[in-house]
């Protein structure tokens, strides 16, 4: 197993030989440190990750919710993510048109 470069728990699931893990494959991390709610499991080894912030509308006086989507691989050493888990996601080399992201640690249960 490898050190990625941030203090995370160990993943506990088996690797299948996936080269694109950090922690047992040639998958290199770099860069921001996302942590979202997981908001759909459809894909083969993708997930997608919802972040809610609030931000301030000067001109009306109030705040407004906004979403933002994300989408990041799942390696298979995590192990089982379920839709409302909370992870940690870091950014990683684009894997497709749509994944730059990777999952590092599942902190389970909703926030």
């Amino acid at each position: 197993m490898r050190d990625i470069g941030i203090d995370v728990k160990n993943p506990t699931g088996e690797w299948d030989g996936d080269e694109n893990c950090p922690f047992y494959g040639t998958l290199r991390l770099r860069g921001q440190v996302l942590e979202g709610t997981v908001a759909s499991t459809g894909m083969q080894s993708t997930i997608t990750i919802e972040r809610n912030n609030v931000r301030y509308m000067k001109k009306y006086e109030r705040f407004e919710k906004r979403t933002s989507v994300v989408s990041a691989h799942l390696p298979t050493c995590i192990g089982e993510v379920n839709i409302g888990d909370t992870v940690k996601v870091m950014e990683c080399r684009p894997l497709s048109k749509t994944v730059s992201f990777c999952v590092i640690e599942n902190s389970g249960g909703v926030v």
